[in-house]
């Protein structure tokens, strides 16, 4: 891989059958240094409606009544802040290297890796990843196996592994602006970094983890091709080294926001952080008047700048095996210094025992699984009835007006029907989520 292909500025589109490039006019406003191409990416993302129901979308804690939990949408903003940061200090170091190329500066890498920061939760689905293994969780009971008896392997496959990083990509690649037109046309630098896990489902860690539906993979192996990332196995490809720059900011947001949200909720105590992070952060420096809330702020805010030095120098110390497609370590943070590793992992491990599960959480994670259900409960069978031509009947039919943004019709495969569900489900916030559980039941009319 090279860094002249790695941030390619191409845009796609689908014509007469082929994905074809396309130039924007807004990206004339570049040459005048209005905008650069990463920045319209940057923008498109902003503007789109996926983007803004990140703010009623669970981050941790769902249906969240406190003003200063995180929920998904100020999660993404701060990774992307996070990002940029990270980015910039690793554009800089390239540049100082002689690795970049002429015609890009320091600030593209931490504009590109903004970008995929910004996109990468928008495929998650109402109550995060509790949602995604309620979704997964219907398509798997053997009870529904009928619905997908004439599915091949690879949709099957699909349709039962709803992944919040594969519905990110079909958002940006196939859903919104030009809807089924090549979506936001992003460039495929930003797309290409927003590329976590760069299989199908057919790769052996598919069922598990994934970014490419069958109904992408035309589309990524046009952005892996001009991007120049190397095929590992059939639809399976290298990852874009910038994607581990995004990866790394998610990483240290969530470990370090997730407990100062923590303590805004009086789950854990200040000091309990203190403790946590004193590897990474000089506690004497910490004003011990303060609040907790103003304490939390602060090793927040100094731990995050500890980070993103030690990843970004991690990067480029690992620089070369991450352009030849060869690095070894699991992430960036996997490698980088006992001090800022070991420190971060201990805050994950504190969320994870006291924090993810809390009551209040795990009830509302209970509930999302017959909310999630009896929508799909509804749309599945009337889709079902709708394309194999067997009776359908009044309250199916109208089940099927739900989804009138990305309406059925007679082209469709099940698979493509299965997929508009999944886009329609996966794309409510958790409040519309349970309110069209409730009010399908007829509850809410009670």
């Amino acid at each position: 891989m090279n860094w002249q292909q790695l941030l390619s500025t191409k845009r796609f589109k689908p014509e007469n059958g082929q994905l074809v490039a396309t130039v924007t006019p807004s990206s004339q406003e570049g040459a005048d240094a209005l905008r650069t191409d990463f920045h319209i990416d940057y923008d498109r993302v902003v503007f789109s409606g996926s983007f803004r129901r990140l703010g009623r979308k669970t981050q941790v804690h769902p249906f969240a009544e406190h003003d200063h939990t995180h929920n998904r949408l100020t999660h993404s903003v701060e990774v992307a802040s996070v990002g940029r940061s990270l980015g910039n200090r690793v554009g800089v170091m390239l540049a100082k290297g002689g690795f970049l190329p002429p015609e890009n500066t320091p600030s593209d890498i931490g504009a590109v890796v903004q970008v995929a920061c910004l996109a990468h939760d928008m495929g998650n689905p109402p109550f995060g990843h509790t949602g995604e293994e309620a979704l997964r969780d219907w398509f798997r009971n053997p009870e529904h196996a009928g619905y997908l008896k004439h599915l091949a392997e690879a949709e099957r496959r699909d349709v039962q592994t709803y992944e919040g990083n594969a519905h990110s990509l079909r958002i940006l690649a196939n859903l919104e602006m030009y809807q089924h037109r090549g979506g936001m046309r992003l460039t495929a630098a930003s797309i290409g970094a927003l590329l976590k896990y760069p299989w199908t489902t057919s790769a052996p860690q598919g069922l598990k983890k994934f970014n490419i539906y069958q109904t992408e993979l035309p589309f990524i192996e046009c952005v892996a091709a001009e991007l120049g990332l190397p095929e590992i196995a059939a639809h399976n490809w290298s990852r874009h080294p910038l994607s581990y720059l995004m990866e790394a900011a998610d990483d240290i947001c969530y470990a370090l926001l997730d407990l100062e949200d923590a303590v805004e909720l009086g789950l854990l105590d200040d000091r309990e952080v203190e403790n946590v992070l004193q590897g990474m952060v000089h506690i004497d420096k910490l004003w011990p008047e303060q609040s907790a809330r103003q304490r939390c702020a602060m090793l927040r805010g100094m731990a995050i700048g500890r980070a993103i030095d030690d990843m970004a120098q991690t990067f480029m110390l690992h620089h070369a095996d991450l352009l030849a497609g060869s690095f070894q370590g699991k992430d960036l943070l996997s490698v980088c210094t006992p001090e800022v590793r070991d420190s971060l992992e201990r805050a994950k491990e504190l969320a994870r025992t006291r924090v993810f599960r809390h009551q209040s959480k795990l009830i509302t994670e209970i509930a999302a699984f017959p909310c999630i259900g009896s929508i799909l409960n509804l749309l599945v069978p009337a889709a079902f009835a709708y394309l194999t031509k067997a009776h359908i009947g009044t309250r199916q039919s109208l089940a099927l007006e739900l989804l009138r943004d990305d309406p059925l019709n007679e082209q469709d495969t099940l698979y493509t029907a299965y997929m508009k569900i999944l886009d329609f489900v996966g794309g409510m916030t958790d409040n519309a989520a349970a309110r069209l559980a409730r009010e399908v039941s007829g509850i809410g009319m009670l």
